[in-house]
């Protein structure tokens, strides 16, 4: 059936609503990176149902500072560093892009040793030489393929992480102990298993999200030449800040959805079976056993790569947009090279710095850990900085941040800071 007061073809099919999903759903689509994947799967294995809380919990307060930085990028048609530069002063800009840069390059290089490792598990060779040939075939579709198109090819990799969602109905459950996972919080107050909370929050809240959804509303606006910043077309504001909030919940609901069951088959798998610290791609591509059999390497490398080929674009492009918002230049994935060479120059930094991190002798496992959690004691200023933004009238206009994105904002700053405060004083 045709929807009604829209365009004659456009049809209510799976392929036309995946069309229309926006920054939200691609956002946490990216949230589930080689990184994230790496981080649950360790949670899992050491802790069984233990951890499962986290993510139940990470979920609204991620829903929260994920919609408020789509709303800053919407409200004022600037992304999160341009705001930034209006509000505080350029030397707290430059630190917090500095730290968003660091945290970056540390993933990129995690998450591209992670997918040759991946790669190798199926095809055999050397990781490092497939490492080398994603960070230059990314940075190719990147800088000569529009980013709409790119990314709507990538999106189709990420259904092979539903594979975690399928084991849980081949293997036997303890369903009530689940349950108390989920819902009943428990933290072990020992220094490891601190930072494993620390690298999961890191993981699920980190602040690459924010600045690239923040730009992608910003780039989506500019496309649309009927749009416009929200303080200056407040008729646009309903449709829009509605679209925001149902995208960015749902879109976080697949990606902490994903998430839960990744721990959960791990659990089920790994830690039942006493391997409780994962150390290789081999041994967490183990936990899709029960339902891939022999094939659970090649799924588990779809997912890595599938993955890690959706977060690259957005891993640089956060710091690209971040630095030339700062900096004032032209930016945007859908602009041509010779318009926004700069931009382009500092993603080229990123994935490179990425590779050449990968060369040191890091397992790719160990190093995808802390990737989260050097994102998770980062993210804390910044989203400090976001929330001061957010309620800015001058900044804002009428449409600040909503009170239940205020209250959601600031306890999900509070939680992140307190872990991360924790984890130093028990280590």
């Amino acid at each position: 059936m045709t929807v009604a007061h829209s365009h004659p073809s456009s049809r209510w099919s799976l392929e036309t609503l995946f069309k229309r999903l926006g920054p939200g759903v691609i956002t946490g689509a990216a949230d589930d990176d080689p990184s994230g994947i790496a981080t649950y799967s360790q949670a899992g294995a050491q802790a069984g149902f233990g951890l499962l809380w986290t993510v139940v919990l990470t979920w609204p307060l991620m829903v929260a500072v994920q919609s408020v930085s789509a709303r800053i990028g919407r409200v004022t048609g600037r992304g999160l560093a341009g705001n930034m530069v209006r509000v505080f002063p350029r030397s707290v800009v430059t630190l917090l892009v500095l730290l968003l840069f660091v945290a970056n390059t540390v993933n990129l290089a995690a998450d591209l040793a992670a997918m040759g490792a991946a790669a190798r598990l199926v095809l055999g060779g050397s990781a490092h030489v497939y490492s080398v040939a994603f960070a230059v075939g990314s940075l190719l579709a990147v800088v000569f393929v529009p980013y709409h198109r790119y990314v709507g090819l990538l999106k189709w990799f990420t259904f092979s992480l539903l594979a975690y969602v399928g084991v849980v109905f081949s293997v036997k459950i303890d369903w009530a102990a689940v349950a108390a996972g989920a819902f009943v919080p428990k933290v072990a107050l020992t220094g490891d298993a601190l930072m494993l909370i620390v690298a999961v929050f890191g993981t699920t809240i980190s602040p690459y999200l924010f600045f690239w959804q923040s730009s992608q509303e910003v780039e989506d606006e500019e496309a649309d030449p009927e749009a416009g910043p929200l303080k200056h077309h407040p008729e646009q504001a309903p449709r829009e800040l509605n679209r925001i909030g149902w995208e960015t919940w749902v879109g976080m609901a697949v990606s902490n959805l994903i998430a839960f069951f990744i721990i959960l088959t791990t659990a089920v798998t790994l830690h039942a079976a006493g391997k409780v610290d994962i150390q290789t791609a081999e041994q967490a591509a183990e936990a899709l056993r029960p339902i891939a059999g022999d094939a659970a390497f090649l799924l588990f490398s779809l997912g890595l790569i599938g993955t890690g080929l959706l977060a690259i674009p957005v891993l640089a492009g956060s710091v690209a947009y971040a630095v030339g918002e700062a900096r004032g230049w032209h930016i945007g994935l859908e602009r041509r090279l010779n318009e926004a060479r700069p931009f382009y120059l500092v993603i080229a930094l990123a994935i490179l710095l990425g590779v050449g991190i990968g060369f040191t002798p890091l397992d790719p496992i160990r190093a995808l850990l802390w990737s989260a959690v050097v994102n998770g004691v980062i993210v804390v200023p910044i989203m400090v900085a976001m929330m001061i933004m957010a309620s800015r009238r001058k900044l804002m206009g009428r449409f600040v941040a909503a009170r239940w994105q205020v209250v959601l904002g600031w306890a999900a700053t509070a939680v992140m800071a307190a872990a991360a405060i924790a984890m130093f004083v028990l280590m």
